[in-house]
C-alpha cells in the first residue's frame, strides 16, 4: 500500500470517527437539554408549591437531584467529544506539537482507564440499586445509579472516537501528513 492510499484510508477513519462522535454527541446534548428542561419545570413546581400555594411538594427536590445527576454525568461525554474536558494545558502548550501529542495520548489513556473503571463497577452498583428504593418515589435506585455506568461508557466511547480522529491524520508524521 503506498503512502497516498495509507493517507486516504487514515483520512476515512478519521472522518468516520468524527462523524460518529458528532452524531452521538448531538443525541446526548438533546437528552441533556430535555433533562435540564424537565429539571427547570420540576424546580418551579417545587417553588410554587412551597411558597405560592403553601403545599409541600416533597417529590420535587428528590426528582431534581436525580435529574441533575443524570444531566451532569451525561454532559461529561459532550465535553470529551468537543475536547473541552478538564486538562491542565498551560504547561502542555510549552512543548512542541509532536511531544504534546504523546501527552494527549497519555491523558486520554488515563481518562479512559478511569471511566472504564467507573463503568465496570457502576454496573455492580446499579444492580445493587435494584433492591434499594427512593425515599419518596416508589422507584428502585437502579435508574439513578445507572447514570454512572451509562455516562462512563459514553465517555470511553468518545475518547476512543476522538483518539481515532486526532491520531489517524493529525497525528501522522510530517512525511505522511504534510506540513503542520
Amino acid at each position: 500500500m503506498n503512502t497516498s492510499n495509507q493517507l486516504s484510508t487514515m483520512q476515512r477513519w478519521s472522518d468516520q470517527s468524527a462523524a460518529l462522535s458528532t452524531r452521538i454527541n448531538r443525541w446526548v446534548e438533546l437528552i441533556c437539554a430535555a433533562i435540564i428542561g424537565v429539571l427547570i419545570i420540576d424546580i418551579w413546581i417545587g417553588i410554587f408549591g412551597r411558597y405560592v400555594f403553601e403545599l409541600p411538594v416533597t417529590w420535587a427536590e428528590e426528582l431534581a437531584r436525580y435529574l441533575m445527576i443524570w444531566a451532569a454525568l451525561l454532559a461529561v461525554s459532550c465535553g470529551v467529544a468537543r475536547r473541552e474536558h478538564v486538562a491542565v494545558t498551560a504547561l502542555l502548550h510549552r512543548f512542541p506539537i509532536h511531544i504534546r501529542r504523546w501527552f494527549d495520548v497519555a491523558i486520554d489513556a488515563l481518562a479512559f482507564a478511569f471511566f472504564a473503571f467507573l463503568a465496570y463497577f457502576g454496573i455492580g452498583m446499579t444492580e445493587q440499586g435494584a433492591t434499594q428504593f427512593a425515599t419518596i418515589f416508589d422507584m428502585t435506585m437502579m435508574i439513578p445509579f445507572a447514570a454512572v455506568p451509562v455516562s462512563s461508557a459514553l465517555v470511553c466511547l468518545q475518547l476512543v472516537l476522538m483518539g481515532i480522529r486526532d491520531f489517524t491524520v493529525a497525528g501522522l508524521p510530517a512525511q505522511f501528513a504534510g506540513d503542520e
